[in-house]
């Protein structure tokens, strides 16, 4: 499991995932199916996610209506923006197509 916060047009979105890798084609064949065409990604720790979100982070891994490979873990930018620090976030990843 990979999580990621992804910078996007409507803001930063925080998203759960089973792919390897945030640019693996089916990944983003998923993303555009969404409407994300073009991102900034920074991966973050998995386990600092469960620590921030508690039991919604076991609420949405539980969410029957979503699919294993992406789940959307929150869509409030102001959210997540202010969640993480700059410091939990790795190296970032550019797409657009």
């Amino acid at each position: 499991m990979k999580a990621g916060i992804f910078f996007t047009g409507s803001g930063p979105i925080l998203i759960l995932t089973t792919y390897e890798s945030f640019t693996e084609p089916d990944f983003l064949a998923k993303m555009e199916a969404k409407g994300v065409k073009k991102f900034v990604a920074r991966e973050v720790s998995v386990d600092k996610v469960k620590q921030k979100y508690g039991n919604h982070y076991a609420v949405v891994m539980g969410d029957l209506s979503q699919t294993d490979d992406l789940r959307v873990m929150d869509y409030n930018g102001h959210n997540v923006f202010y969640n993480f620090s700059f410091a939990d976030m790795g190296e970032p990843v550019y797409h657009e197509t």
